[in-house]
């Protein structure tokens, strides 16, 4: 056995952070504006070399996005999750931030003291209680007067007044009606959607701070309040999604992230409710606008200026307005005087890729630097503007930022810019519990995000020209490492070093799993780094993944990037979360996962569309599809049957039954027509092992495409079994798949990556974005343990560098791919899976028409392993309220069938779901005093929209 690194100990413990309400802060001093000279044509993510997750070098803090991050200025900590929007007061001395993934929705910082003064939410110590954890995608905004702060909430504004001190009062809620749809504007007649809830964006205030101007995000139209009284005076139809107004006399601009209305002989596709032109092919929206309202012209028609794709954030400043068009990657201006763009500026500073930086803020200085956050590249984009919006900016440089800045203002004299994910995950640590037969785990999770403030004097133009050399070391960037080999004579090899050079592998199959951390899995494999005491699905429940990674090499240093699935599958299918999804993490209302939402779609499409573009073809299994169309009176058990008995020699036919056989769709034209549309989507019904052997009867048909994509969600958890028999299910599957594959004439030029979409639902003692992967083919580093920093950015590289695709994004184009993971001397020896060791009809109450399973042996333990199992989960008679008022709660979190959606359910209450489903009704959740309601649950959100569903 090859083994390249091993390393045992723990990493540093997280920085620390500040403490509730006005405690000490932890501010981390002037970081140093380093000076990379000519080192940026050198860099690349292969400089990251074995570097964990929350390490720290003389280049910064390692983060799980393939970058490393040494904002300039100096820096302020939130234990209280994202900081998703801020808002600076009017005289510069308080920044309020609204926040996402805690119990606190609101913070207030005093700028000048360089501390906390008061949080908002629901969580125990804060200052304001707030029981609505919903946050709008855009932050708060203060009155003109600064004595008036406006939360955007789902179905309306929170407002509080203001003290001197920066305290904030009681709130007061203003409400805005949800909108009934009829009939449901969908492709899937069974949709819950059957009503547009309000969703307002960034407002503003007329001069005198009388009326509150709000676009209504969620219903396509901007309405006046009466800043008193929150009655609406006026209302007006705009493009679709408004995130933002501006009054720049007495015009109203807003930004339409959407765009405009769709019109006779568009083609379409959704985005909550509202039809939107789109490219079919790559399934992105094609238009953006900003609308223009002329409050002093009663009745007049709305106007529209045609800027670039998802316009968001916009600043005024006299006759110009800059609006960033995210998805576009540039700026565009507006002389609101002549009422057009009148120049665009591109925000795209590494030339190798023109795709992916996701500019979300605006602002100008005083002197004249227009400043613009380039989100996706941690970084400001600071330029020179004349004061005349005709005559072109110049660039200046890039400034490093805290990772993912999502605003960006000028106060006393200093430029602040608010951070949604700060330092990443080094928040506190979490308990994770699933169950029967697992250990309780804590450590890092996910979920700890720590959002922050970095503030700092603009340096001069030479030194923010210098420190462009040091943005692109942290990112990655080079100068020529995406360049398209042309009329190459190369010899074939395992993965090209150039994009279309030959390779050996001309399958790829990536399977998509749900949820786990590396220490999950893998913590009780002594060749890794890992924790066994945080092994909560060690090798007796995935012995196939630990029999795999044996024969294939063991991968101890990879990141999922995400937090969730909602931005995890867009991570592995998109090779970025775009800007969209980051910001609607404080309410997930529009949409969760991006299936079906046209503007959750990077404008460079997706894994697929790359490949077909490079001439591979490509075969769809359940990935990013969208309506189920599954028979309501189906079941697990069905399922279950179904799948065992094919597994024994059974009729294939009976996988198709009408009783049980779905009709998968999706929205996308491009995918749609690859699918597979008898493999199911995400159901925690659907056992795995039934998904598996769909696919094995189309492979045996018709053989494998060039590109598989599947999603294999059992190790989701919560669905019928228990979840540890819910992840051998998952394992079972991946070894039947892989030997089905290995024994088959594709064997010898085959791919297989295995892949969570998120580790979210465990934690590890690295970081919890650390997850397993698994990389299978005759060409892998056999039996090695690979300790080389890889993430899901760097997978996605490798599989478009083995069809010969070009990269997605600039992320995706920094990557270097996985060398190190494969080897040019093929070992064609196949795989031999491995029966489950634990019963896959473990905690199924009504046992399956076939029988439980037994594992294939008829053993006294198997009898009392089962025995103990089914007495766990009898109700007493004094819980059978609790128990029912949790299955109501089950019923509603989409679990299963259509309309199922991953990770709806809070992890605080589903994760005592299943601790009391397992521990017989009578054992309180680690930590807690006593057995609760689901409303009653600590730190549940109410509802769940934190992001964390």
């Amino acid at each position: 056995m090859q083994v390249v690194r091993r390393r045992r100990s723990r990493t540093a413990p997280p920085l620390r952070l500040f403490q509730r309400r006005t405690a000490r802060v932890a501010v981390i001093g002037l970081a140093t504006l380093a000076v990379a000279g000519t080192g940026a044509a050198q860099a690349s993510t292969t400089g990251f070399g074995s570097n964990q997750v929350g390490s720290t070098s003389a280049a910064g803090l390692q983060i799980s996005s393939d970058q490393v991050t040494k904002p300039v200025g100096q820096r302020l900590l939130t234990k209280y999750g994202k900081f998703m929007g801020s808002a600076v007061s009017p005289d510069g001395r308080f920044l309020a931030a609204s926040s996402a993934d805690s119990g606190v929705v609101l913070q207030v910082f005093d700028l000048a003291a360089q501390r906390p003064v008061w949080l908002v939410g629901s969580q125990p110590g804060v200052n304001t209680k707030l029981d609505d954890r919903s946050v709008g995608q855009e932050g708060p905004s203060f009155s003109p007067d600064g004595k008036f702060l406006w939360l955007p909430q789902t179905n309306g504004l929170t407002r509080f007044a203001v003290a001197v001190d920066g305290s904030l009062s009681a709130p007061n809620t203003i409400t805005l009606p949800v909108k009934p749809i009829t009939p449901i504007p969908t492709n899937d007649p069974t949709s819950p959607l059957t009503e547009l809830s309000a969703l307002p964006g960034k407002v503003t205030f007329s001069p005198d701070g009388a009326t509150v101007y709000v676009p209504v995000n969620g219903q396509n139209t901007v309405v006046a309040l009466d800043a008193v009284t929150g009655v609406v005076k006026q209302t007006w139809n705009v493009g679709i999604a408004p995130r933002a107004v501006v009054l720049v006399g007495s015009k109203l601009y807003v930004s339409n992230e959407g765009g405009r209305q769709a019109v006779a002989g568009d083609t379409t596709i959704e985005s909550y409710g509202t039809k939107v032109p789109a490219d079919a092919v790559k399934g992105t929206s094609t238009s953006g606008t900003v609308s223009v309202i002329d409050l002093a012209a009663a009745g007049s028609p709305v106007g529209a200026i045609r800027v670039g794709l998802h316009p968001t954030a916009m600043y005024a400043a006299g006759t110009a307005l800059f609006v960033t068009n995210t998805f576009n990657d540039t700026v565009s201006v507006i002389d609101t005087g002549l009422g057009k763009v009148v120049q665009t500026i591109a925000t795209r500073p590494w030339e190798s890729s023109s795709v992916g930086y996701q500019p979300n803020a605006v602002t100008l200085t005083p002197d004249g630097h227009l400043l613009v956050t380039l989100a996706r590249a941690n970084a400001v984009a600071v330029y020179r503007y004349s004061g005349k919006p005709q005559e072109p900016v110049s660039y200046v440089g890039l400034l490093p930022t805290d990772y993912y800045p999502a605003d960006i203002a000028t106060a006393g004299g200093q430029v602040v810019v608010t951070n949604t994910r700060g330092v990443d995950a080094r928040g506190p640590e979490q308990a994770v519990n699933k169950g029967f037969g697992t250990v309780s785990a804590t450590d890092h999770n996910t979920h700890s995000t720590t959002g922050s403030l970095t503030r700092f004097t603009l340096p001069d133009d030479q030194t923010i020209a210098r420190s462009t050399d040091t943005v692109f070391t942290q990112n990655g960037w080079t100068g020529s490492d995406v360049a398209k080999a042309s009329g190459s004579t190369a010899a074939p090899v395992a993965v090209p070093k150039h994009i279309g050079d030959p390779s050996k592998i001309k399958h790829v199959f990536l399977l998509v799993k749900e949820n786990r951390t590396y220490d999950q899995i893998y913590g009780d494999d002594t060749r890794g780094n890992g924790d066994p005491t945080l092994a909560q699905f060690g090798e007796k429940v995935t012995p196939n993944q630990h029999k795999l990674a044996k024969q294939f090499g063991l991968y101890d240093n990879f990141y999922d990037v995400g937090t969730n699935s909602a931005e995890g599958h867009n991570w592995v299918m998109q090779g970025d979360n775009p800007e969209y999804t980051e910001s609607s993490a404080g309410e997930y209302i529009r949409s969760y996962d991006t299936e079906s939402d046209v503007l959750g779609h990077q404008r460079s499409g997706f894994l697929w569309t790359a490949a077909q573009a490079a001439g591979a073809s490509v075969r769809n299994y359940g990935e990013f599809m969208a309506y189920e169309n599954k028979p309501a009176t189906a079941t697990w058990q069905q399922y279950y049957c179904a799948a065992t008995n094919v597994g024994a020699g059974g009729d294939p036919a009976q996988l198709t039954d009408p009783a049980i056989k779905v009709n998968d769709q999706s929205p996308i034209p491009s995918l749609n027509a690859v699918a597979d549309h008898d493999y199911p989507q995400f159901d925690t019904a659907i056992p795995d092992i039934y998904r598996s052997q769909v696919w094995y009867q189309d492979f045996k048909k018709n053989g494998p495409a060039d590109l598989n994509m599947f999603w294999l969600s059992s190790d989701h958890t919560g669905g019928t079994a228990d979840p540890r028999a819910q992840v051998a299910d998952g394992d079972l599957a991946v070894g039947q798949m892989v030997a089905a594959i290995s024994h088959s004439r594709y064997w010898k030029d085959s791919a297989i990556f295995v892949v969570e979409d998120d580790s979210q639902d465990g934690v590890d003692h690295v970081d919890g974005h650390r997850s397993p992967v698994q990389v299978i083919s005759p060409y892998a580093q056999h039996g090695k343990v690979d300790s080389t920093y890889y993430s899901q950015i760097t997978m996605v590289r490798t599989i478009e560098q083995i069809l010969g695709a070009q990269p997605l994004n600039q992320k995706v184009a920094a990557a270097t791919p996985m060398y190190g993971a494969f080897t040019d001397k093929p070992d064609l020896t196949p795989y031999t899976p491995v029966l489950n060791r634990v019963p896959l009809t473990e905690g199924v109450v009504t046992k399956p028409s076939c029988g439980p399973d037994t594992l294939g042996k008829k053993g006294t333990a198997l009898k009392k392993l089962n025995a103990e199992q089914q007495k766990a989960t009898v109700v007493p008679n004094e819980q059978q309220s609790v128990a029912k008022a949790w299955e109501d709660w089950g019923n509603q979190q989409h679990f299963t069938g259509n309309g199922a959606i991953p990770d709806y359910a809070h992890p605080a209450q589903l994760n005592r779901y299943t601790w009391y489903q397992t521990h017989g009704w009578n054992k309180p959740y680690p930590g807690d005093a006593k057995i609760f309601a689901p409303d009653d649950v600590p730190g549940a959100a109410i509802p769940g929209v934190d992001g964390d569903r």
